[in-house]
């Protein structure tokens, strides 16, 4: 197994004594399955090795091409998905030894949005019913009256009416299903929310109201949000730091405006060269990757992304993994060249 990666810390503005949640060498590894008796003969490599630190009231924007493991990240966070090693601290306490009662207890402060607001919500539920849900596991009401109060609560802190408790998840459109599956994650008063592509089945105006939801929450419940997304714009508006994955590795962590004015890492600089610029007269240089992304199953020796990487010309690239290491205030970079 590849040593553990040094962990990035946050800006100083952020840091704290003890950071809300603190991931190490976090690894996820499925087997896959064949032959007569269904027995394991490899694995697909998900998450291999990632670490990093996130302060209360910080907003983590995680991004990289589809399979490069972001979405399994956020779920081995919360245990949503069992990791294989590694190790999850939130507040002091441990996730990834914690028992199902301590678990459960954990769940209350650690929430998650999931990208798909049609599948989310249970269509045989009222919405109501569907907020309500975690105040009954919870026992967070002690009468009917207090049961109904806080979901009308809920539905108007997300901008719907309280009329709304009564009718069905198809009677919504994207947008507003969204916000239903961010009032269920807001009803237990959680501290961390993994907002899973949470806006990425939305159209663009949709996404804009969604957003802005999200960053007015958080100024008011002081939450912490890790932000999955494909769009590098909606990530550097509302990320105070921003992670690159590739390949189930974190490349490059750095201050959301430092990542995007001065992005290290080769891998960094060809997404950076993709997001268009809404100015007709500046043209940004792009930069081509050849080939494809490796299998998962098989990655390569040393850095995973020495196989497409325009500047992989020292011995290292292809027979050492290169560690995270820090070039400036809160910028961290892992690669042999660049850092």
């Amino acid at each position: 197994m590849n040593a553990p990666a040094p962990n990035p810390k946050l800006p100083a503005a952020k840091r704290l004594d003890l950071p809300l949640l603190k991931v190490e060498n976090l690894v996820k590894r499925f087997p896959i399955k064949g032959g007569l008796f269904s027995r394991v003969v490899d694995h697909v490599h998900a998450v291999d090795g990632v670490s990093f630190e996130l302060a209360a009231g910080e907003t983590l924007g995680v991004v990289g091409e589809s399979g490069c493991g972001k979405s399994t990240t956020g779920r081995c966070v919360l245990r949503l998905i069992e990791p294989t090693s590694g190790e999850v601290t939130f507040a002091g306490r441990s996730v990834t030894g914690a028992g199902k009662t301590e678990l459960r207890a954990l769940a209350r402060d650690m929430q998650i949005i999931f990208q798909d607001p049609y599948a989310s919500l249970n269509p045989r539920m009222t919405v109501g019913a569907i907020i309500g849900e975690a105040l009954t596991i919870h026992k967070l009401t002690k009468t009917p009256g207090e049961y109904h109060e806080r979901i009308v609560q809920l539905l108007e802190t997300v901008g719907l009416a309280a009329d709304h408790m009564r009718r069905f998840p198809h009677e919504f459109s994207g947008g507003q299903r969204q916000r239903i599956g961010i009032a269920r994650a807001l009803a237990v008063r959680p501290k961390l929310i993994v907002c899973d592509e949470a806006v990425s089945a939305l159209d663009v105006s949709i996404q804009a109201q969604v957003i802005n939801l999200l960053e007015d929450l958080r100024s008011q419940f002081d939450l912490s949000y890790i932000f999955i997304a494909h769009d590098l714009s909606v990530v550097e508006h509302i990320s105070h730091r921003v992670a690159v994955m590739y390949l189930g590795r974190i490349v490059e962590i750095a201050p959301s405006k430092a990542l995007y004015t001065n992005p290290l890492h080769p891998y960094t600089e060809a997404l950076m060269s993709a997001v268009p610029i809404p100015d007709p007269s500046i043209k940004r240089k792009r930069i081509p990757l050849q080939g494809d992304v490796p299998s998962p199953i098989h990655p390569p020796q040393g850095c995973h992304f020495h196989t497409r990487c325009p500047i992989a010309k020292h011995p290292l690239c292809s027979t050492e993994q290169p560690m995270l290491k820090q070039s400036g205030e809160g910028h961290w970079v892992a690669c042999h060249l660049r850092g």
